[in-house]
């Protein structure tokens, strides 16, 4: 049972949402809830600079320019004042039409004499009004301040997490410029190891179409003179017997002197050369697959140790080098290293 005194609403209408008191000089705001004039002025110099200001009520957004003066609710104001209502004379029973002077605390609510004598208050635990709102506004009290004190704490958590969100996009941006940078060495180090077997292959490709243009000069040179030979070998078979053999010690030795030479097989020192270079495309080929399936792996390992220990753990990869002789070609191997940068061993 509740009471129900229609001057209770009109007076919760003309209180001040953050003061709890008649409405002073009332403005409205924009989602049309009034405040006392001074109180929310108080409020958005507080919060303003902490973020967009935000209704105390409704928490729409609010601009602290836009507060306009309700006249006609501050007459209303003034007239209920003026009244000088007196809560006795209204706060009655609806059912016996007594005073409501006492409150029952398993049911929370308001009650008159009759209603504790009757049978659904009777076993109930019924105190005075004025000592049941003393205790229970203490209790409120302590609310209010456990309340202030968490809104009092607010920017200052606010300022907290900004911070280290601030922290964490310069440790991001940390992270980002130390993977660029051992990409980097990483791209910078294997154009070094590229340039080499390249300026290899352009040495012995050069020496190819070298000896492709020898090869076709000579030839070109012997095949008219061997042809003139044979012209005339032919002619000196043709004469005579006396005259043929005359001149035979001359003629004989000009056939052995004008046999065609063979040139130096220099084709097969050039595949000999080529056939060096093969072995380290192996090499550098069963590196690059131990590299790629070294690192996600790695990468892996990291990220499950990072997980068991709950904690971050900074992995950076380089790339090492170690040489080996194969063939007159340095072959690299790269590998994977915990922690800062390593040097880069033998020379290139």
């Amino acid at each position: 049972m509740a009471s129900a005194a229609p001057v209770q609403g009109i007076q919760e209408e003309t209180m001040c949402p953050i003061c709890l008191e008649y409405l002073t000089d009332p403005v409205t705001m924009d989602c049309g809830h009034n405040f006392c004039q001074g109180c929310i002025s108080t409020y958005c110099d507080k919060w303003e600079g902490y973020g967009p200001l935000e209704c105390p009520v409704c928490r729409d957004r609010i601009q602290k320019g836009n507060l306009r003066p309700n006249w006609q609710l501050g007459n209303i104001v003034g007239k209920i004042r003026q009244l000088e209502l007196n809560p006795s004379k209204e706060n009655l029973c609806e059912t016996h039409q007594e005073k409501l002077n006492l409150f029952c605390e398993e049911d929370r609510e308001a009650v008159c004499v009759a209603c504790w004598r009757s049978p659904q208050h009777r076993s109930h635990r019924v105190l005075l009004m004025e000592d049941t709102a003393q205790k229970y506004k203490d209790q409120i009290q302590l609310h209010l301040q456990s309340l202030m004190k968490e809104s009092d704490e607010i920017p200052a958590v606010k300022l907290r997490e900004e911070k280290r969100l601030l922290e964490l996009l310069a440790k991001t941006e940390a992270e980002r410029q130390k993977i660029v940078s051992v990409f980097t060495q990483l791209h910078q180090f294997l154009e070094d190891q590229e340039r080499l077997p390249l300026a290899q292959l352009e040495k012995l490709d050069k020496g190819i179409r070298k000896s492709q243009d020898e090869n076709a000069t000579r030839v070109s040179k012997e095949i008219p003179r061997l042809s003139e030979l044979i012209g005339e070998m032919e002619e000196t078979c043709r004469q005579p017997a006396s005259k043929f053999l005359q001149d035979l010690r001359s003629t004989l030795s000009r056939c052995e002197k004008g046999k065609f030479q063979q040139p130096a097989e220099k084709s097969l020192e050039l595949e000999k050369r080529l056939g060096e270079l093969s072995p380290n495309n192996i090499a550098l080929t069963e590196t690059l697959k131990k590299f790629k399936d070294a690192l996600p792996s790695e990468q892996e390992k990291r990220r499950r140790e990072s997980l068991g220990s709950h904690r971050w753990v900074n992995v950076t990869l380089t790339g090492s080098s170690r040489t080996h002789h194969v063939g007159g070609l340095e072959k690299c191997e790269m590998g994977i290293h915990r922690g800062g940068s390593t040097r880069q061993s033998g020379a290139i």
